[in-house]
């Protein structure tokens, strides 16, 4: 079997971004960023998978992509969701980058650990990366072994899923398959590959590497930018100046982060791996690795192991998202001005845009959150300064807003008791209701599910363990999360005490 037997008939006789024509007007697996930019890629294939399984297969994906599930499941689809049995036009990369890592600069990172298969063409027409992680060592790898394991995988499936739902951008998870090989951590585990759909794998650090480079006039730098444009901002193209062209970009990029951080912020999402390494160019969510979701809301709640200074706790998050822009900025200065105090002015400039487009963003989604999207941020600011500090280190982040609509309703009861100081809840509740909350669109607006730690954890022992049946079942209900369900309840609540404090850990 080849690729074209797992891809669905077209009803086009063309791929509409390529132009090439494949079998029964099948669409190829295109090469475009291999093409437009070989100093940010090596030609690289994959480690052979001896015994690859499925363990998860995201067919409404696999649909938009074009690509038939059914064939998937077979061997040779196994062997294409690993890299190992790709079309013979493709060509596989492993993506150059740098970054600042917890804020020490590496000039060479890059995709140590993963590979581009290339581009598909989604049923709307958009290209979409195909992108493998944990598929063996590449030129980029350091010291690391290349592989990854089924428990991390599946963990960026799940929450990479899980932030589709909630209407975040996101990356996408299409498939991991279990290999065969074991990975070599504190403990033996088995290994997994997981297979990733993306707008692109632009980042700030492509931009790091591409500026790096020595060479005249930033030729490759330039070419990244403009690359980067026609993927993601296309209408920019439009702009026959180059400067003020890549300004516009840089300038796109500050407002897509500015709306993604707050969509973190509003839904209690931490990261938890914040390098420029892992912002994207398109504003989309990338590398859920030490991730996790709030659960007593407090602003300095840090969840990964490597994270010992807090540097990316979840109230830093917009902080940070601001200083990887200004990253961007250092990397893009060449294409904005000649000269270059010309383009550092220009630089800072743009980039002052960030804290008001996050404000706004912010604002408006509180306000949402709050059943109240028509009242002023004069009339709200105060409020919601008031409600975080009630609430912080008492009541769970998303059980609350839940609860509120039931307030919204004339029930204050579920949330009242989440609240130690119930004079000054009372008191806020007040002034809260005088403004008309309205509870359907609270109800709209705030998940009952998300992937709470202790499930998610639950999920990917048994996982390990061979039993997929407690993934399978997140999965289910976290597909739909503001959807309040009958039998589901375990799923909505908070982690019992002895769960205990939460560490997650990156999976390398």
């Amino acid at each position: 079997m080849t690729f074209f037997d797992l891809v669905q008939t077209s009803p086009a006789d063309r791929d509409v971004r390529t132009g090439h024509e494949g079998p029964a007007g099948r669409p190829l697996l295109g090469h475009h960023f291999a093409d437009a930019l070989p100093e940010l890629s090596l030609p690289w294939t994959a480690a052979e998978a001896p015994a690859p399984q499925l363990l998860a297969l995201n067919e409404d994906l696999a649909g938009d992509l074009g690509l038939d599930p059914t064939a998937l499941r077979t061997s040779a689809g196994l062997g294409f969701l690993v890299g190992g049995n790709v079309p013979d036009e493709a060509t596989p990369v492993a993506q150059g980058y740098a970054g600042h890592q917890f804020g020490g600069y590496s000039p060479r990172l890059g995709d140590g650990r993963a590979l581009l298969l290339g581009e598909l063409t989604d049923c709307d027409g958009h290209l979409r990366d195909l992108h493998l992680k944990g598929s063996g060592r590449t030129p980029f790898a350091r010291g690391g072994d290349g592989l990854a394991a089924v428990g991390p995988m599946l963990r960026e499936y799940v929450m990479c899923e899980a932030m589709h739902a909630l209407g975040i951008p996101t990356t996408r998870a299409l498939a991991v398959t279990a290999t065969g090989v074991t990975v070599r951590r504190e403990v033996p585990l088995p290994g997994a590959v997981l297979a990733r759909v993306a707008a692109s794998h632009l980042r700030v650090g492509s931009f790091q590497y591409a500026r790096a480079l020595e060479e005249p006039d930033h030729a490759t730098l330039r070419r990244l930018a403009d690359h980067a444009i026609a993927r993601h901002y296309p209408t920019l193209a439009e702009i026959d100046d180059d400067a003020s062209r890549h300004l516009a970009l840089y300038r796109s990029v500050v407002t897509a982060q500015a709306g993604l951080i707050a969509r973190w912020m509003l839904v209690g999402f931490v990261h938890g791996v914040m390098n420029t390494d892992n912002m994207t160019i398109s504003g989309e969510t990338i590398d859920y690795g030490p991730c996790a979701f709030l659960d007593v809301y407090d602003p300095v709640t840090v969840f990964s192991s490597i994270d010992a200074d807090g540097r990316y706790a979840y109230g830093n998050q917009p902080t940070i998202a601001e200083w990887n822009l200004a990253r961007l900025a250092e990397a893009m200065l060449p294409l904005l001005a000649d000269e270059q105090d010309r383009a550092v002015e220009i630089a800072v400039e743009a980039l002052g845009g960030f804290r008001e487009q996050y404000a706004v963003a912010w604002s408006a989604g509180v306000r949402d959150k709050l059943g109240i999207p028509e009242a002023s941020p004069e009339e709200t600011e105060p409020l919601v300064e008031d409600l975080f500090t009630l609430i912080s280190g008492q009541a769970d982040h998303t059980q609350l807003f839940r609860a509120l609509a039931h307030g919204a309703r004339g029930d204050l009861a579920p949330a009242r008791d989440q609240v130690l100081d119930v004079a000054g809840f009372d008191a806020w509740a007040q002034r809260w209701l005088a403004l008309g909350p309205d509870g359907d669109l609270m109800d709209r607006d705030n998940p009952v599910y998300i992937p709470r730690n202790h499930l998610v954890e639950e999920a990917l022992a048994a996982a390990t363990a061979g039993d997929l049946t407690p993934f399978e079942r997140l999965g289910e209900v976290l597909a739909r999360p503001f959807e309040e369900r009958a039998g589901l309840e375990r799923y909505a609540e908070p982690a019992p005490d002895s769960f205990g404090r939460y560490t997650t850990f990156c999976g390398t």
